[in-house]
């Protein structure tokens, strides 16, 4: 590659790890950026004349990490616990889904383990922009991701993976498929409106794709800690669920890293000692008040730790004995540090709004197929 090459291809690369993080504070936006720069990096490069050889695989992997912020941003930010009932199950089956891909290579079951969980998290934070969300009960969300699983991802998903069909080079092959698109497109937006007119009705509130609001005893360090302090406990659903979390989505980036040959059972393991470790730092941490208060400082100060952890547990157990990888021992930490810190800050939060939540159940609100 010449220079101008390396610096578009290093750009987008760090674009696609980088942008997610947006997702947290400008969930929207954010999203439908990574949405679109996951559409058009292949292309960017073929236009610099380099294509990345197995560069699908890390497509994959890049897709699961920023799917993977968008579900912390759901712990953060999300009102309804309804919604987030079902974006849990869609986020891990989707995953689940990707890990077996992953191993086996059988296309079809991307089509059994659609990316409906994308869609779902745009369509909740679209209808957040003008209204409400809180009172719509449990009908309404899960309609609204059965119409995305069937409609939307079922196509999509056999299109790209199975018939595995290129929308630029059917519309050059095809001329005629321009207007079929065309048509597709008006008729998403009539059934787009006439959805929004029938279960959404006239807008609840000026027009805000800002965050919503922490709820005000949990929306400071200190508070946070308390709570952890508490409540969290090692033996726990919530290690439990960072275990699954962080341990497949490493899986994942170990069938892509060129140079990772390791058994990927040996790295689940490990990362669940990780975790669990992670899990008694914060909950030590927690309980002696040794608090910060930015994203970024928590996440360096994770990272550092894991780093001592790792390395010193290698150098007691092993002697030093130059088995550990660096890069690949510090991608893997450096995902480990990120995620768990961001499950630990925000799970916190989620299970505030979860408390304060009423449930709609005297039907008032139109469900989705009703």
């Amino acid at each position: 590659m010449d220079t101008t090459t390396t610096i578009v291809f290093v750009a987008v690369v760090v674009g696609r790890f980088l942008l997610p993080l947006l997702i947290l504070r400008h969930p929207l936006p954010a999203i439908v950026a990574c949405l679109i720069l996951d559409g058009v990096d292949q292309s960017i490069f073929q236009w610099f004349g380099h294509d990345p050889p197995g560069y699908q695989g890390y497509d994959k992997a890049m897709d699961i990490f920023y799917l993977a912020i968008a579900y912390l941003a759901t712990l953060r930010n999300w009102t309804s616990m309804w919604a987030f009932q079902v974006a849990w199950f869609l986020y891990f089956y989707r995953l689940v889904g990707v890990v077996l891909f992953e191993f086996l290579h059988v296309r079809v079951l991307l089509l059994i383990f659609p990316n409906t969980f994308e869609y779902f998290f745009i369509a909740y934070e679209a209808i957040r922009t003008r209204w409400r969300v809180v009172g719509r009960d449990y009908r309404f969300w899960i309609g609204l991701a059965t119409v995305i699983w069937i409609v939307v991802k079922l196509p999509q998903e056999y299109w790209i993976h199975v018939a595995r069909m290129d929308l630029t080079e059917t519309l050059a092959d095809h001329p005629w498929t321009i207007g079929l698109l065309v048509a597709l497109i008006v008729v998403a937006l009539g059934a787009a409106t006439w959805a929004q007119r029938r279960y959404l009705g006239a807008p609840d509130h000026a027009f805000t794709l800002a965050s919503p609001p922490i709820p005000a005893e949990i929306d400071e360090a200190r508070e946070r800690a308390a709570w952890t302090a508490k409540y969290a406990r090692v033996r726990s659903i919530a290690t439990l669920e960072k275990i699954v979390l962080v341990g497949l989505v490493s899986v994942i980036y170990a069938q892509v890293l060129p140079d990772y040959d390791g058994s990927k059972l040996q790295l689940f393991i490990g990362v669940a000692i990780v975790v669990a470790v992670n899990a008694a730092y914060t909950i030590a941490a927690s309980r002696r008040m040794w608090t910060v208060e930015s994203a970024w400082a928590g996440f360096v100060g994770r990272l550092a730790f894991n780093v001592a952890f790792v390395y010193g547990a290698d150098w007691l157990l092993n002697r030093n004995s130059g088995d550990i990888d660096i890069i690949d021992t510090l991608f893997f930490l450096s995902l480990i540090s990120l995620i768990t810190s961001l499950h630990d800050r925000y799970r916190p939060v989620h299970s505030v709004r979860k408390r304060q939540f009423v449930p709609e159940t005297d039907g008032s609100t139109p469900a989705l197929g009703r």
